[in-house]
């Protein structure tokens, strides 16, 4: 309720500041901002100032210090001045706020729903146009680039990434992708391989992995998922059968596929084949990584969390068993959909055009650049967003030591690497992450229905999630 009352608030304040200010940088449409981006081409090298707000700790500050001094090596005329705001939504608040002042910053972490928040008041910059730029803009140092993207450039980056800055619903690209993690299954190895267990494909050979460990220790719960919400949007994505659009009827999940495996799941639930974070009260790692009383063998979660997934090491070093890691499980393995997360760049409109275009230079600095991309990596435990990372020897010998102990990070980004060709990302408008937040919670609480009417009950839940989305929006 809280977020739901914040999110409104902010909604409110950046409408009024629309209708106020419509003749503003900081106010303009979606076609305004479009014609701003192309005024921004011509680009003098005046001295300019470009602040980032971004959720970085120490650890990759530092990382990103060292690359701000080498992009002040090529512009230094552009001051990048890094600044962190906390955390997403401290981050998305602020920046919220700032706009209905027109001192929002020149680049922030974001994620596709705060786009579309700061979209209410045309405040973000869009960036085809400098995309598909080719001005030649000569360096400190002499050499010179194209201020856009070469065709190689675009085709080096992960295609699902790099696609998530078009889900706006006009087409347009509103960001760059800068790091990222997805979901990953992790599985006991050693209880495997010591059981002649298959690592399953599908979610019908997860139903029967899950059969099998409950014979082999009817104590277990086999599987631990961490996101109800990311479980929710994935099986709808797999299916290819309805969760919400970026135009017209937003809201499309309540449909009869969906409460198929709803239905499907509750079932698994009843049978103590799983539990998840929310019905759990905790992430599910600590259910995959105990050594003691009720345990799981398998667990989805974050790609980036993946030490947390791993046991504490025993007074020798070694560790009591070996984490697996592979793909999620699909609908149809052939043609696999795993969810892209993590944070993306978005650019800001300014009175001054010469600032939205240094922006952009240090955007694609950050994210073309395969040293950062590599280091970040390492740093982060997310995933570079570009194919030619391989390409830095000190990343490609961290991943030729992926294992399941000591380099377990470094497997789950092989994996991840491996499967770069499954992922999606969802429609954004404002009112999706409320969207999020509805199914998440549909499904924890369709999980624990029993009775005679449990068809009944769960068409009920999804009614009333559908109302609940339309209700706050």
């Amino acid at each position: 309720m809280k977020n739901r009352i914040v999110a409104t608030l902010l909604a409110i304040m950046l409408m009024t500041v629309l209708a106020a200010c419509s003749s503003t940088p900081a106010a303009q449409n979606n076609d305004a901002d479009a014609n701003q981006t192309a005024k921004a081409l011509n680009y003098d090298g005046s001295a300019v100032e470009v602040v980032f707000y971004n959720t970085m700790g120490a650890n990759l500050s530092a990382v990103l210090e060292t690359y701000i001094a080498e992009f002040n090596k090529l512009y230094p005329n552009i001051t990048v001045t890094s600044t962190n705001v906390g955390n997403y939504d401290d981050c998305r608040d602020q920046i919220s706020t700032e706009i209905t002042v027109g001192n929002q910053p020149n680049i922030a972490y974001c994620y596709p729903d705060h786009v579309a928040l700061y979209n209410l008041a045309g405040a973000v910059a869009t960036l085809d146009d400098m995309i598909a730029s080719d001005t030649v803009i000569t360096r400190a140092d002499g050499t010179t680039e194209i201020l856009g993207l070469t065709d190689e450039q675009v085709a080096d980056f992960i295609e699902g990434y790099y696609n998530e800055g078009k889900e706006f619903g006009d087409g347009k690209m509103y960001t760059m992708p800068l790091s990222k993690s997805t979901e990953v299954l992790y599985y006991n190895k050693t209880f495997f391989d010591a059981n002649g267990l298959t690592v399953p494909t599908t979610w019908d050979e997860l139903e029967a992995v899950c059969a099998k460990i409950k014979e082999i220790d009817p104590e277990s719960i086999p599987l631990g998922y961490d996101s109800e919400s990311n479980w929710f949007i994935t099986m709808c994505e797999q299916y290819n059968s309805g969760y919400t659009s970026a135009t017209g009827d937003h809201y499309l999940f309540d449909n009869e596929q969906n409460h198929a495996f709803i239905k499907k799941f509750n079932e698994w639930y009843n049978k103590g084949y799983l539990t998840t974070q929310k019905l759990y009260g905790a992430y599910t790692s600590g259910l995959f990584t105990t050594l003691e009383g009720v345990k799981s063998y398998m667990s989805i979660g974050s790609s980036a969390g993946a030490t947390y997934q791993r046991p504490a090491a025993t007074a020798d070093g070694s560790y009591p068993f070996e984490v697996g890691i592979a793909t999620i499980p699909q609908v149809d393995a052939a043609n696999a959909k795993v969810i892209s997360q993590g944070p993306s760049l978005c650019i800001f409109n300014k009175a001054n055009e010469q600032e939205v275009i240094a922006s952009w230079l240090f955007v694609k600095f950050l994210t073309t650049n395969v040293n950062f991309q590599a280091e970040f990596g390492m740093a982060s435990g997310y995933v570079p967003v570009i194919k030619s990372v391989t390409a830095n020897p000190v990343y490609a010998d961290f991943i030729a030591k992926a294992d399941g102990g000591n380099y377990v990070s470094a497997l789950a980004a092989k994996v991840c690497l491996e499967q770069k060709d499954a992922y999606y990302t969802s429609p954004a408008f404002n009112g999706s992450s409320e969207a999020r937040d509805q199914v998440g919670a549909l499904l924890s609480k369709c999980l624990v229905l029993t009775g005679d009417d449990v068809d009944a009950q769960i068409a009920t839940a999804f009614a009333d999630a559908v109302a609940e989305c339309e209700y706050a929006n």
